[in-house]
């Protein structure tokens, strides 16, 4: 960035641009689908991140000769928005998904040890894609499955329209649908927790409806899982940054913006450390605290309540052996503190040995403990679950702590969640924590950069993308 002040603005001869302009506020993916979308338009798009990468909390780093992302990261069939943003940045092949839905579940709850379980699909229509894993499910009773049958069709008829139930939890909605304490266990919360990041109890109804619903209940397909087989960084920046300048976009790394004004002619003036840019429309695509400093007065009817949006942690558990002792890609857990743990030895480039991500979500208790306690807690608990790690000596045990990893879903949250437009003409929010009817997942980033981005456009006048909504037809 250079100093003095800037007027962002094309040629007037370029016919790509017709001189309107934009500056998007966020490198995260919400950031990142703003500005790709801003420019495919024909808009001038200036993308500023204040740390020195693009992704947002969804990225990597390098320890040593280990490339380690902060946290394991997935999606599902359904995140149609998601899978189009793996497209447009050409990442489709490098994160790619199950043939069909397949969760190893080990329990190690009772005395006689291991038990190991599938949660997987067939090639039937919706619900009988899952009842043949269900009435085989072994963590479960056979009155409990009968019971969870009973409860996923009562949960397929709610109306995620209705506001009230944002204003329940989902917890007590399972209890009054005859769902066991087990249930929620081994059920319930081994799939919630990980896609929500809270417990049950804590979690509001409307959003654990719309993921079940959504993910288990809509489609045969839906729940298949897709993770990277590369580094986040290479998705979501490496590839993300090539896509943008291959979009024209100015990309300015380690530019924290101070704050945003509006001109008297009606732009806008958004102020970095020793320069002014202005632009036609500012998307804002930061966290919502951060966004609530930035927002000039009057821009949201009830600023506070960005500030009423809770945060909830994740931790995340490193750990390398010098031998192989996990053979399947992951598996999730029961009786046991660890929750779901993936094989990342290969997209870490390490070349001899094991490295194993454990993902704990809803991680309040744990998340600032030593490393020294957590050592102590999760290496016997893998060696329960894993026989063969019992042998294996641990060459490298480290953690990661997102403690604003997401928003908190509690009830009452949907209320608080902004739409992408603001009262301020040319202003715009995203983020995985807007209005998408999603939880903060990949999925939200994407589509709330997607509703900014279209907001703006509409505001200047220009016609979205033909393949913008490619998603929504695949949904």
């Amino acid at each position: 960035m250079t100093d003095g002040t800037r007027q962002d603005t094309p040629q007037a001869d370029d016919p790509e641009h017709s001189g309107r302009t934009a500056v998007v506020v966020g490198g995260g993916l919400a950031g990142i689908t703003a500005a790709l979308a801003l420019a495919d338009a024909g808009v001038r798009v200036t993308l500023l991140e204040g740390r020195p990468r693009l992704g947002g909390l969804a990225f990597s780093f390098q320890r040593g000769d280990l490339t380690v992302d902060n946290g394991q990261h997935v999606y599902l069939r359904c995140c149609t928005a998601y899978r189009w943003f793996l497209d447009r940045v050409d990442g489709t092949a490098l994160a790619p998904l199950q043939d069909r839905l397949d969760v190893p579940v080990l329990d190690v709850s009772k005395p006689a040890g291991r038990r190991l379980g599938r949660l997987r699909r067939d090639p039937l229509p919706v619900p009988l894609h899952l009842g043949r894993s269900l009435a085989a499910y072994p963590h479960l009773s056979l009155a409990e499955r009968a019971r969870v049958g009973r409860a996923a069709l009562a949960l397929k008829g709610l109306d995620l329209a209705d506001p009230t139930l944002d204003t329940q939890d989902f917890g007590s909605w399972l209890a009054g649908h005859g769902q066991s304490a087990r249930a929620v266990e081994a059920l319930w919360d081994l799939v919630g927790v990980a896609t929500l990041n809270a417990v049950a109890g804590d979690a509001s109804l409307g959003l654990a409806a719309m993921v079940f619903k959504t993910g288990l209940l809509s489609d045969p397909g839906a729940a298949d899982i897709g993770w990277a087989r590369v580094p986040l960084g290479e998705l979501h920046d490496r590839l993300a940054r090539k896509a943008l300048d291959s979009a024209g976009v100015r990309t300015g790394v380690r530019t924290r913006v101070t704050s945003i004004s509006t001109n008297e002619n009606g732009s806008w003036s958004v102020q970095v450390p020793g320069e002014t840019l202005v632009a036609d429309v500012v998307v804002l695509a930061v966290p919502q605290r951060e966004a609530h400093e930035l927002l000039p007065p009057g821009a949201l009817d009830a600023p506070q309540n960005l500030l009423a949006i809770d945060t909830a942690p994740i931790l995340n558990v490193h750990v390398v052996y010098d031998r192989k002792v996990l053979a399947k890609p992951f598996f999730a857990a029961l009786g046991t503190p660890v929750q779901w743990v993936f094989d990342r030895t290969e997209a870490s480039g390490l070349r001899a040995g094991q490295y194993l991500a454990l993902s704990q979500s809803a991680a309040r208790d744990e998340i600032d403990e030593p490393v020294a306690v957590l050592r102590e807690r999760y290496l016997p608990e893998l060696e329960r679950l894993l026989p063969a790690a019992r042998g294996a000596q641990v060459r490298d045990f480290f953690v990661t702590r997102e403690r604003t990893a997401t928003f908190a879903p509690t009830p009452g949250v949907g209320r608080l969640r902004p739409g992408a437009r603001t009262k301020a003409p040319g202003l715009y929010l995203a983020g995985a924590w807007t209005a998408t009817g999603w939880p903060a997942t990949m999925e939200s980033a994407v589509r709330s950069g997607v509703s900014a981005a279209d907001a703006a456009l509409s505001t200047l006048g220009r016609p979205r993308p033909s393949h913008l909504f490619d998603f929504e037809e695949a949904a």
